[in-house]
C-alpha cells in the first residue's frame, strides 16, 4: 500500500468518524438518551454503512496494507448508493438546520464521495467478476430484512419508502425490489469501471 494511498485511507477513516460523530450529538439531542440514541442510530442503513466504511479504512490505515478488490469495490458502492438515495429520494423531504445540515452532508455527500475517489485512485481491480455483483447484494438484503423485522416490533421504520404503517406490504416489496436492482445495476458498472482501470492497479508494497 503506498504511504499515499495510506494517508488518503487515515483521511476517509476520520472524516466518516467525523460524521457519524456530528449525527450522534444531533440525533442525542432530540432523544436526550445515550441508550436511545444508540438504538435509533443503529436502524439506518446510512449510519451502519458509514460504520462500515469507518472501519474498513481506519484498518487500511493502521495496518497500511490494501484490502482486496471484492471487498473495497462492495463497501464503495453501498456508500455510493447511500448517496445516490439519499439524493434522488430523501433530500427533499426534510431541510435540517445547523449541525444537522452539515452531519448530513458528511454522511450522505463526503464520506461517499471520498470513498468513491479513493477507490479510483487506489484500490485494486483486477480479479472482479459479474458474479461479485451477486454477492455484493448481501448487505443490502440483510439490511432490509432486518430494518423490516426491527420495524414490525417498534412501529419504526427508517425510511419512508419501508414504512409498513404508511405503505402496503406489496409497495415495500416493490421498493425493495427496485432498490436491489440498483445496487445490482451499480455493482455490474464498477464491474464494468474494475475492468476498464485495471490497467492502472496500484501495486501493493
Amino acid at each position: 500500500m503506498s504511504t499515499a494511498a495510506r494517508i488518503a485511507a487515515i483521511l476517509i477513516a476520520l472524516a466518516a468518524l467525523a460524521a457519524l460523530a456530528m449525527q450522534f450529538v444531533v440525533s442525542n439531542g432530540m432523544t436526550g438518551s445515550l441508550g436511545q440514541t444508540i438504538w435509533v442510530l443503529l436502524g439506518y442503513f446510512t449510519v451502519l454503512t458509514n460504520l462500515i466504511v469507518l472501519f474498513t479504512f481506519a484498518r487500511m490505515g493502521i495496518a497500511g496494507a490494501m484490502l482486496p478488490a471484492s471487498w473495497l469495490t462492495a463497501v464503495t458502492l453501498w456508500i455510493a448508493i447511500v448517496g445516490v438515495v439519499y439524493h434522488t429520494l430523501l433530500a427533499g423531504i426534510w431541510e435540517p438546520q445547523g449541525l444537522a445540515y452539515w452531519a448530513d452532508q458528511a454522511l450522505h455527500t463526503a464520506t461517499p464521495l471520498l470513498t468513491l475517489l479513493f477507490w479510483i485512485a487506489f484500490a485494486p481491480k483486477s480479479g472482479l467478476g459479474w458474479m461479485d455483483a451477486v454477492r455484493w447484494l448481501g448487505w443490502p438484503l440483510i439490511y432490509t430484512i432486518y430494518a423490516l423485522v426491527r420495524g414490525m416490533f417498534t412501529g419504526q421504520y427508517p425510511y419512508p419508502f419501508m414504512d409498513l404503517n404508511v405503505l402496503t406490504a406489496g409497495q415495500v416489496a416493490v421498493n425493495a425490489v427496485g432498490l436491489t436492482v440498483a445496487f445490482f445495476i451499480g455493482g455490474m458498472i464498477f464491474v464494468g469501471l474494475a475492468r476498464l482501470l485495471s490497467a492502472r492497479e496500484p501495486r501493493t508494497a
